[in-house]
């Protein structure tokens, strides 16, 4: 790894207060699709910090190669968003369960995690959720791609 990955710019910085906002309105698209009785807690929070990370860490890294690889860059960061959201969603709703004594043991948890990992990703399968996150993703990595050229 160069030592420049490691450094703040603008087009990372750019790409995390996108994906940010990706995060929070995939959230707020998904919240609908959930059962009325659904708590979501800090679910969009959660979310829109993993957009942040993500942004920072995935797509940042992946500019000032050009307009394609920011393309690519924006729908990888969008994709790493929607794995670690329904990754730690899933471990979320595992402990809670957890804690209320539903599970004889950890292999039985684990297993429970990856059911509601599936449920989460199957619920996800939303036209409007699934386009707004790919075209969130395109819109962020161009415009980070243009910031990071801009000003680097």
């Amino acid at each position: 790894m160069p030592v420049t990955d490691s450094m703040p710019t603008m087009g990372k910085l750019a790409a995390a207060i996108g994906l940010g906002i990706v995060g929070w309105v995939g959230s707020e698209l998904f919240r609908p699709l959930m059962p009325d009785d659904t708590n979501f807690g800090w679910f969009n929070y959660v979310n829109a910090g993993l957009g942040m990370l993500c942004g920072w860490r995935v797509t940042g890294r992946r500019l000032g190669f050009g307009y394609a690889q920011g393309f690519s860059a924006g729908l990888t960061g969008v994709a790493a968003l929607v794995f670690w959201a329904v990754f730690l969603q899933s471990l979320n709703e595992m402990l809670k369960r957890a804690l209320d004594n539903r599970y004889d043991g950890a292999v039985e948890g684990l297993t429970s995690m990856v059911e509601l990992a599936a449920e989460y990703v199957l619920t996800m399968l939303d036209g409007t959720l699934i386009g707004t996150l790919l075209a969130g993703g395109v819109v962020v990595g161009v415009i980070s791609e243009w910031v990071a050229r801009r000003w680097s």
